[in-house]
């Protein structure tokens, strides 16, 4: 099994490579579902760690629906990362009526060039999933994250199997969301699927009366036993 860990801060990448992990998903906003971290975090990861960086492109928070000028900063962020030394993007488009939006989809795909790209779960508010297999494999994406239209991957695990049968090895469909110990072997066998996405992240309390107020006292972080210990879940 290969495990790549969702990192949205230094502490979480460093714990992922740490932990044993394969590669990283680097983001920010965890909480709002991933946007694209800053150039400053995307050359530290680059630099620190040793395992592939993978990097999200998401210009903001909400729909999948995208502007032109949306898709200008996207197909930008894209060109550094692939300056900055990154191993791959993860991005994904659809149009208003939940198709994949082909157009931004190709001109995504034109930037990132070499680069490994995986299609995000904007496929998980598709109006139809497959649809977007077929233009993942036409456009030439090396994956799908994916919880199977379901709010976790293990509630979506039925849908996941019928991906990755539809897929027949022309593209990884990798199961992600709500990923656990307790969980990981029930979604591997089911889905049959061989890489596994997650954040192993727990809750970090800030020092008191370091924080705003009327804000957390604290953040998320990725952790080493974690991770360890859902990873050993799949051996």
């Amino acid at each position: 099994m290969l495990f790549e860990i969702c990192a949205g801060n230094p502490e979480s990448a460093r714990a992922a490579q740490a932990a044993g992990a394969h590669r990283i998903e680097l983001c920010s906003a965890l909480d709002a579902g991933g946007l694209t971290p800053s150039p400053a975090l995307i050359r530290y990861a680059v630099r620190a760690l040793d395992i592939p960086v993978h990097v999200l492109i998401r210009p903001r928070e909400g729909h999948f629906c995208y502007s032109a000028d949306e898709l200008e900063i996207m197909c930008a962020d894209i060109r550094f990362c692939r300056e900055a030394g990154a191993r791959g993007v993860v991005f994904g488009a659809l149009d208003q009526a939940g198709q994949p939006d082909r157009q931004a989809l190709a001109a995504l795909r034109a930037a990132a060039g070499d680069l490994d790209c995986t299609f995000h779960r904007a496929i998980d508010v598709a109006a139809d999933p497959f649809a977007v297999l077929d233009t993942a494999i036409e456009l030439g994406f090396q994956r799908i994250l994916s919880s199977g239209q379901a709010p976790s991957a293990f509630e979506g695990r039925f849908v996941l199997q019928k991906m990755t049968d539809y897929a027949a090895g022309r593209i990884i469909i990798m199961p992600g969301a709500g990923i656990q110990s307790g969980n990981l072997a029930e979604i591997a066998a089911v889905t049959g699927a061989q890489e596994f996405h997650f954040s192993g992240r727990q809750w970090v309390e800030a020092p008191e009366g370091k924080t705003l107020p009327g804000l957390d006292a604290g953040y998320y972080a990725s952790q080493i036993e974690t991770i360890r210990a859902i990873m050993r879940a799949g051996s």
